[in-house]
């Protein structure tokens, strides 16, 4: 699919998080219109006639071979999805390593307000949770136009804050939202993995779809820095060290592989999909992703 969305660094200037999820969605959907993922939301309703010089794309021929009469289905949207935005709003959600570009978090909160935005497009309900290592936003999934304005209006306030405890909220959510719908979770899962493991596979146990979005810098990944750099613990500001990045970047990359691997190998295992994306993806990645795991839901 040809992209035609804006691209994190065009929508980072942009401000209004209502702007920036409306224009990377229509952008989003004008692309998928013209790729083979059209009709990917919507159900058979009804036929009706043919106009002439309408596109022939949903005319059925069966029906014209048996009534030598042209008639086109229509489709009408699916309403029945319950989706729920978890947020990670912890302090490490804050780290950005080019000041040009939006931190973790600024990036989960772009993507969540896109998501809110094409799922309330489609008539479904969507419900946000935002947690540090304490709950600290709960707005009930609902699929009304105001729910749009609720939703935005607690992602564009938010800032990073306190310490991580993911798998407990994870746990806490399964508890608290025990119809079944699906899960949307934004983090770095900056938490061990044996909890926040625990956490996804307690919201399986309770039917939930999930799909987890691990937002991580391009420089987490590569530890690509050129000089020497002062690096600071975000959820413990006390703990900071001095370091040539080169001399330990070979033993750096051997644990972030084994971490994210092991994150891979445990999400496939219990059946939650995980999209991993930095802050300089395109948005289109992840709104695809979700796209392939409803397809599969349907």
């Amino acid at each position: 699919m040809r992209s035609t969305t804006p691209t994190p660094v065009e929508v980072a200037g942009l401000g209004r998080l209502d702007i920036i999820a409306r224009l990377v969605v229509e952008g989003f959907l004008v692309g998928l219109h013209r790729s083979p993922y059209h009709g990917f939301s919507v159900e058979f309703a009804e036929y009706r006639q043919y106009i002439p010089g309408e596109p022939v794309t949903n005319m059925d021929w069966r029906v014209y071979a048996k009534t030598d009469r042209h008639y086109l289905k229509v489709f009408a949207e699916e309403t029945n999805l319950r989706a729920t935005l978890l947020v990670d709003g912890s302090a490490s959600m804050g780290f950005t390593a080019d000041k040009k570009r939006s931190t973790k978090l600024g990036y989960a909160r772009m993507l969540a307000a896109c998501f809110a935005q094409l799922l309330l497009r489609q008539n479904d309900a969507v419900g946000l949770e935002i947690f540090d290592e304490v709950p600290r936003i709960s707005v009930p999934a609902r699929a009304v136009k105001r729910q749009l304005f609720q939703v935005l209006k607690h992602l564009d306030k938010l800032e990073p804050s306190r310490g991580t405890a993911l798998g407990a909220m994870l746990h806490g959510a399964a508890e608290r939202l025990p119809r079944r719908g699906l899960m949307l979770l934004f983090s770095d899962l900056m938490d061990e993995p044996d909890e926040v493991i625990s956490g996804l596979k307690h919201l399986r146990h309770r039917g939930h779809e999930v799909i987890v979005f691990q937002i991580l810098d391009p420089r987490e990944l590569d530890l690509d820095f050129r000089q020497e750099a002062r690096f600071i613990d975000l959820e413990r500001p006390d703990h900071e060290v001095r370091l040539e990045p080169a001399h330990v970047k070979a033993h750096y990359m051997e644990r972030v592989t084994a971490w994210r691997e092991t994150l891979r190998r445990e999400c496939r295992r219990q059946r939650v999909d995980l999209v991993e994306i930095s802050t300089d993806t395109p948005f289109d990645r992840a709104l695809l992703a979700y796209l392939s795991k409803r397809k599969r839901m349907s």
